[in-house]
């Protein structure tokens, strides 16, 4: 597949359920070969942003194409692209791993052969061979999100949407999982992920959407959407709290701007356009005899950017549920 041309080209696309536009003119261009975050609060309208590019739902208006396949037009060629992973897959929880995946090989048509093959290759691929015969109810939440993944992996489609891959997952684990997501995309995968989490999208996506009342209110690169709420910041701290207000006139006087302080910690923070200017700070400061205990210049924050654009405040993570959840997501190739 072609890693410099367009993995999915989506213009205005819409979806109405009853008097509720979930989707209201969605544009989406995700390159061939990158990681693309689908970013925004609960209803936004992600979720059914990606069902309509996996050929689930079909669109009330616009147009989208999978690799320059029109996923109306061209249905079954398009499930023939992807890969889908929802929240919790269409498991059997009385079989073991191994069972599960030869069931989703052979539903895809491969042979027994081919399926029991392809199915020791994917679980030592996501570390689970010891747990192969394990069933499912005994697996940990970890372990379950590996095996939806690899269930998605059995075709080896060359686009694969996550919808909120790590979800309830504990810190531990989800960097295990970003870290196989990266490995798809250096192995030649296109994935487009949906997320609540702000520092997952910061982590792997090459390009975010701020989805907003079923709009993309926002989409650019990490440091392009960081740039657009503002500049950097420098937050220091004097050694001698009596130097609080010395210092503090000295970063107003030599960077031009105002800063506020927190003299309980003997912080103070100022806005920095121009982090040329930290060195004519340092000098002054020394010259002036106030020694600094820290100092560093920090970027807004992806959480910065989600409040300034939506207005919402960040997106809440989900809590932890339960692994028997009765909620279901499509898995696998289609």
């Amino acid at each position: 597949m072609d890693r410099s041309g367009w993995a999915v080209e989506a213009q205005g696309l819409v979806k109405v359920f009853g008097e509720h536009r979930a989707v209201d003119g969605v544009n989406l261009n995700v390159r061939a070969g990158t990681i693309y975050g689908v970013l925004g609060p609960n209803g936004a309208g992600k979720t059914t942003t990606i069902r309509m590019l996996a050929t689930l739902l079909r669109p009330d208006g616009g147009s989208a194409r999978i690799f320059g396949h029109d996923v109306t037009k061209e249905s079954q060629i398009v499930r023939q692209l992807i890969g889908v992973t929802g929240q919790y897959a269409s498991v059997d929880e009385s079989l073991s791993a191994m069972e599960n995946l030869i069931i989703f090989s052979r539903l895809l048509g491969l042979s027994r052969t081919e399926s029991k093959r392809k199915a020791e290759s994917l679980l030592e691929e996501f570390s689970l061979t010891e747990a192969a015969k394990r069933p499912l109810k005994n697996f940990s939440g970890g372990m379950r999100r590996r095996l939806d993944l690899a269930a998605s992996l059995i075709a080896q489609p060359p686009l694969i949407f996550l919808d909120e891959p790590t979800t309830g997952l504990d810190p531990r684990t989800r960097v295990q999982m970003w870290e196989t997501i990266q490995k798809l995309v250096k192995t030649g995968s296109t994935v487009l992920l949906t997320t609540q989490y702000l520092d997952e999208a910061d982590q792997l996506a090459d390009r975010i959407a701020v989805i907003d009342h079923g709009r993309v209110v926002a989409e650019g690169t990490v440091d392009e959407l960081k740039a657009s709420v503002g500049t950097s910041s420098l937050h220091l701290s004097v050694l001698q709290p009596l130097q609080m207000e010395a210092a503090r006139h000295m970063v107003e006087q030599v960077l031009k701007v105002p800063t506020s302080a927190a003299y309980d910690s003997g912080k103070i923070t100022a806005p920095m356009a121009n982090t040329d200017q930290v060195t004519d700070l340092l000098i002054a400061l020394r010259e002036a005899g106030i020694p600094l205990a820290e100092m560093s210049v920090q970027k807004p924050t992806l959480d910065e950017v989600f409040l300034s654009i939506t207005g919402s405040g960040t997106p809440n993570p989900p809590a932890s549920q339960p692994q028997n959840q009765t909620k279901k997501a499509e898995v696998a190739n289609l």
